[in-house]
């Protein structure tokens, strides 16, 4: 699976079954965001490899779908205990590849045990359906109708860096136990904890050729993936230009889409500030903010907005800030682009006006914890999804007015509502053009059976177990013609 020289790693990609080297003899570097030292190399594979990975899978896939789902969750459960008894190990990659504290990795893992089993349960308590001819005027009573849903062949998962394990098997754990086939092409930043996920589903026992492990190059196989003729279905998370891409190379395949965000937290005058600004912290701050569902700027009812402000100050200064192996909220972005980004944000907002309430500051790609108050609609951080630890206060007149600016946004994922007046929260909630919307707490992509939808920007089609094991299939109606 692995081979190691002076004590960097190189994974190997997994095809049909075993674990390979690629033929182009070429591999990644995957350097640590926080350490800045390669932690592991992964297969750069070509393009005829993944032609190999879509035969395999396309062969698995027709027996896979003729076995029974009792047998299939057989192997999902033996998957599932897999991952726990290699927490300790995937945690860890977690922390050193994508920079998140050995608690959350941890959690991670154990999240996703549970997710698999769930999506199991889910899928073993969903039945079809009958239907009656009669039921429809001048419809005959000799004609029934079996509804039922079936696997849609090859699944394409592509899972982003930020939770490089718990978002992967949202996408596997329904796509197998719907009878589907998967090629998982992990984020690059990223690879690594996939692989050690995978391998967790090779001990399992898992048939070969069902899952398919491809890493590579977006230049190289990117876009023949995603054109490829063997592939039925893609469950893609990522950022809104890469999915808007995809989408249009894709052709007449489902899709389901996962982007960016611009999630706002309205405030109203009649909140309560000291939690409302609990959820806040923790909704743009956790993971360094680097989550499409952070709440992404607040948009604060004047009259209470000094005193909100000063209390999102105190809490700010709490959060702690360094390395994921001290456990700090604040961890190193991603990579050093991640972190210019957010600078070029923050000097664009401070050029047209905005005052920093508390950091600004940066060392390397570590960007602290920053509040900027007084932005406004001619601001770029107002609109743009930073992806990092920075929070826009924008003051506002009135509720309708907090409703325009959210609505103005490209982005459509979550929006945060705070305030007393339940008949308030539903009425603000009601107007805003979102997939979710939650009252007096932070957004966030759980639990995990609930739906998760994004509108305009911010995606297409929905998960959350259910939808996920929905989208992978599709309905097929068999009529019995009575005599």
């Amino acid at each position: 699976m692995t081979t190691t020289v002076l004590n960097v790693s190189t994974y190997s990609f997994y095809l049909n079954g075993e674990w390979k080297e690629s033929k182009s003899g070429q591999t990644i570097d995957i350097v640590s965001p926080y350490r800045h030292d390669v932690i592991g190399k992964v297969q750069a594979i070509t393009k005829e490899e993944v032609d190999e990975a879509v035969h395999a899978a396309q062969k698995a896939q027709k027996e896979w779908a003729e076995i029974s789902l009792q047998e299939r969750a057989k192997y999902l459960y033996n998957w599932a205990d897999e991952l726990v008894k290699m927490q300790s190990e995937i945690a860890e990659i977690i922390m050193k590849e994508v920079g998140k504290s050995l608690k959350d990795a941890r959690n991670e893992v154990v999240r996703t045990a549970d997710f698999i089993r769930y999506t199991v349960e889910e899928a073993l308590h969903m039945n079809g359906e009958s239907m009656k001819g009669d039921s429809f005027p001048g419809g005959s009573k000799s004609k029934v109708a079996i509804v039922e849903r079936v696997p849609l062949g090859v699944v394409l998962a592509i899972p982003p860096f930020n939770y490089p394990v718990n978002l992967a098997a949202a996408k596997l754990a329904p796509a197998l136990i719907s009878g589907n086939a998967v090629i998982f092409k992990p984020a690059t930043q990223g690879a690594i904890s996939g692989i050690k996920m995978i391998e967790a589903l090779h001990q399992a026992g898992i048939p070969q050729g069902l899952v398919n492990v491809v890493t590579g190059r977006g230049s190289v196989i990117g876009d023949y993936l995603v054109e490829h003729k063997g592939i039925n279905m893609i469950s893609f998370t990522g950022g809104t230009n890469t999915g808007t891409q995809l989408a249009k190379k894709a052709g007449m395949i489902p899709l389901v889409l996962e982007l960016g965000g611009k999630d706002p937290g309205i405030v109203c005058e009649d909140a309560d500030l000291q939690e409302a600004a609990k959820h806040i912290i923790s909704g743009a701050f956790s993971y360094s903010g680097q989550r499409c569902t952070a709440i992404k700027r607040v948009l604060v009812h004047e009259k209470v907005a000094n005193e909100l402000v000063n209390i999102l100050k105190e809490e700010v200064h709490k959060l702690s800030v360094g390395s994921p192996e001290d456990g700090c909220t604040i961890v190193p972005l991603i990579d050093s682009k991640a972190a210019d980004f957010i600078q070029i944000l923050i000097a664009d907002a401070l050029g047209k006006g905005a005052t920093v309430v508390t950091g600004n500051k940066r060392e390397g790609n570590l960007i602290y914890p920053t509040l900027l108050d007084d932005v406004n609609d001619t601001m770029r951080v107002a609109w743009e999804e930073p992806f990092g630890p920075v929070l826009p206060i924008i003051r506002v007149a009135s509720d309708q007015e907090a409703v325009d600016i959210a609505n103005e946004s490209e982005f459509g994922l979550q929006a945060s509502v705070f305030t007393k007046d339940i008949n308030k929260a539903f009425s603000i909630a009601n107007k805003i053009e979102v997939g979710s919307v939650q009252i007096n707490g932070r957004t966030e992509r759980g639990p995990d059976h609930f739906p998760f939808i994004g509108v305009k920007g911010s995606g297409m089609g929905a998960q959350g177990i259910r939808k996920s094991i929905e989208s992978m299939t599709r309905e097929k109606v068999t009529v019995l013609n009575l005599q």
